[in-house]
């Protein structure tokens, strides 16, 4: 029997081209399987929002994920689809993003009447953090991090662009610095009011002050990591009590996906038991 080693060529080319399918596949099943078992356990509602880097197989440039509009109207279809009494445990995994987005998704969050836990595996920065802080609460990993909440301007904190126009005469400052200072201003008062909004709802309204003005106030660069120590001297409801299954979870997430927000579907009621 003859065979032909062109029909051979395109059979390989063929496995090759939907090895990748089958292994996505696979790892969104595992994934679905994991999340089914940790509901169970926990009676709650179980959303994923984990955004990663990874560097793209083919062209080689590295893709960023974040916060964005599109999460923010999935994770509110699942809270949505959960009943007002049912827990809900939200894996946040994310360097930030949108102010609208976070701002929409810990809104939802401290109104929702059952008990929220934000669990932060690895870091949850800026927009992670303002999640978290509507959270009755927060498990970290041991080295796990959080982030402080000044806003940016562009490519400059708000709060260095008021420095600037204060430190220097009115008449030696351009135009566009002077409006970049009142969109600064703006933003800061904008910002310290949400996060009194959200936190007040479990704390009182001075303790929530003085958490918007440390996060807030510049006191740290953007990126400076808030260990799950510095966060309890916050007065926020920090444990460092991880279970496995998250991690577990995680690891299930070794690329970004097409979907960075995951549950089940179906609507969850709570668990009498």
């Amino acid at each position: 029997m003859h065979f032909d080693p062109i029909i051979f060529f395109w059979l390989f080319l063929i496995i090759i081209a939907i090895q990748p399918i089958i292994r996505q596949k696979l790892l969104e099943n595992a994934r679905m399987k994991l999340i089914a078992e940790i509901e169970k356990k926990r009676g709650s509602r179980v959303i994923l929002l984990v955004h990663r880097q990874e560097t793209m197989s083919f062209l080689g440039f590295p893709i960023m994920r974040f916060i964005d509009i599109n999460d923010s109207e999935e994770v509110l279809r699942a809270i949505h689809m959960t009943d007002d009494e049912t827990p809900i445990d939200l894996v946040v995994h994310t360097p930030g993003g949108l102010a609208i987005a976070s701002t929409q998704i810990a809104r939802a969050l401290s109104r929702h009447k059952g008990k929220v836990t934000v669990f932060v595996p690895h870091y949850a920065m800026s927009g992670g953090t303002l999640i978290a802080l509507s959270a009755d609460e927060i498990i970290m990993c041991e080295h796990a991090v959080l982030g402080p909440l000044d806003p940016q301007i562009g490519q400059f904190p708000a709060v260095s662009i008021l420095n600037v126009v204060q430190k220097k005469p009115i008449n030696e400052i351009d135009d566009s610095t002077l409006i970049l200072a009142d969109q600064a201003e703006k933003a800061i008062r904008q910002m310290k009011e949400t996060i009194i909004e959200i936190v007040s709802r479990s704390h009182p309204e001075e303790k929530a002050r003085q958490i918007a003005e440390k996060l807030v106030s510049g006191k740290w660069t953007h990126d400076y990591p808030i260990s799950a120590e510095e966060a309890k001297e916050l007065g926020l409801p920090v444990s460092t009590d991880m279970p496995k299954e998250i991690m577990l979870l995680m690891n299930l997430y070794p690329q970004p996906v097409r979907h960075t927000v995951e549950y089940l579907p179906i609507r969850k009621t709570k668990v009498l038991l």
